[in-house]
């Protein structure tokens, strides 16, 4: 009986996280948006457990990050994990397997990791299967079977038969056609529906697209598609379920029909309105505008579909200079890359995207930690503070000087565990 107490006291004592310090000369208060020295950061059981304290004891691992400035884990509200962009999606959409894409999306996660991304929302998947990528990949990652970011996972992407995402638009009817288990809806019976299937295996957010987009085959890029009522429906049916609602929006209508629905965010919101403004700040909705992605496709986009870049020479420069209109007008907004429209591990190039657009650095960063925890409604992450998740990042300049350092980070910790460290 005392081998076995003791053998069971050395397995518990093993499974105890290292007590770390991080030393390094700032950390950024994005509260105040004040950096602070010292930065010393104790860790301890995935968590933060003290800012500069006032002894060092012998037994803690200090890692040295000498000259560098901590901060909290960047998040990323609008990824699509199990996809890659080169000039266009089709091959991976038609040819692909959902098992391959469950192994590109660990390849993808742990670049966005390795970026300084360590929360992401994936709001949608392409591969047409009954299966949830997005919702095995965030079981593997709370497993510890991958490196990865925390993963809010959404299933498929909840739209109209012709929709932005019916992933036979464009195939012959005779070769497939996706049902509600799919996000494919016509009425309010069939929304409902898709919205329990995804829950029902793993999703944690719902993800609808309230109007035709981009990068699809579509004749418009703005029409509403979802109606009010079918709106309304997947947004009640997901907060019965204690989850939000994000909606792909980029007509002035359809943003408007799914603010009014009770929509936590609106993706893109390209031709966003005055009066769309107006309601995004009386009903706190999130703007996640993913601006920059507008750089990379437009470099290579006569290279896609004409219809494609036909809607994306119309749509996007507009959602640029609305995206100014938004940040002056004061309307909430959180980071989103839209990766891969933004490669996968490029993800911070978001923040300087918005500051193009008018935004400060501090916001910009605010974009990606308070905000981004206040549209997750999480309180514990997003910020260097006691007693928080121990998501930590640090770059080797002043980011609120130079954003673009955030482009480079020098050291990755989630939950305590190092993930990335500069030699």
């Amino acid at each position: 009986m005392k081998i076995l107490i003791t053998l069971l006291f050395l397995f518990n004592a093993n499974l105890q996280a290292e007590t770390i310090l991080l030393q390094a000369k700032a950390y950024l208060d994005v509260d105040s948006g004040k950096l602070v020295e010292p930065a010393n950061i104790l860790v301890e059981d995935q968590f933060i457990k003290d800012i500069n304290p006032e002894t060092v004891d012998p037994s803690w691992r200090v890692i040295q990050l000498e000259g560098q400035y901590i901060l909290p884990g960047l998040m990323d509200m609008h990824t699509h994990l199990d996809l890659d962009y080169n000039d266009g999606f089709g091959t991976i959409i038609t040819n692909e397997s959902a098992s391959k894409g469950a192994i590109r999306a660990a390849k993808n996660a742990e670049k966005t990791l390795m970026a300084g991304f360590t929360t992401v929302r994936n709001v949608g998947q392409v591969h047409i299967t009954g299966e949830l990528i997005g919702a095995a990949l965030s079981e593997a990652e709370q497993a510890g079977w991958i490196k990865s970011p925390r993963i809010i996972p959404a299933g498929h992407m909840i739209s109209i038969t012709g929709g932005h995402a019916d992933l036979s638009l464009g195939l012959s009817e005779n070769l497939f056609e996706p049902e509600p288990k799919h996000g494919i809806v016509n009425g309010v019976a069939d929304a409902i529906e898709a919205v329990r299937y995804q829950i029902k295996h793993g999703a944690k957010v719902i993800k609808m697209h309230a109007t035709a987009g981009v990068m699809s085959l579509e004749d418009t890029v703005g029409a509403q598609q979802l109606s009010e009522e079918e709106m309304q429906a997947i947004v009640a049916e997901a907060n019965r379920h204690h989850m939000k609602v994000a909606a792909h929006a980029h007509g002035t209508e359809g943003i408007k029909a799914a603010i009014k629905a009770g929509v936590a965010s609106i993706e893109h919101g390209s031709l966003l309105d005055e009066e769309g403004m107006k309601l995004m700040k009386k009903h706190n909705v999130f703007l996640v505008p993913t601006t920059g992605l507008v750089d990379f496709v437009m470099a290579g986009i006569d290279n896609n579909n004409p219809k494609i870049a036909a809607k994306a020479k119309y749509v996007l420069p507009l959602a640029k200079e609305n995206l100014a209109k938004a940040i002056k007008t004061g309307v909430k907004i959180a980071l989103g890359t839209d990766s891969p429209l933004i490669p996968h591990g490029q993800n911070a190039y978001e923040l300087s995207a918005m500051m193009d657009k008018g935004m400060s650095a501090v916001d910009a960063i605010r974009s990606a930690t308070l905000h981004t925890a206040e549209l997750l409604g999480v309180e514990d992450r997003g910020q260097i503070k006691t007693g928080l998740l121990a998501d930590i990042i640090a770059v080797d300049e002043n980011p609120l000087e130079n954003i673009k350092s955030l482009e480079h980070v020098s050291f990755v910790m989630k939950g305590g565990v190092v993930y990335k460290i500069k030699d």
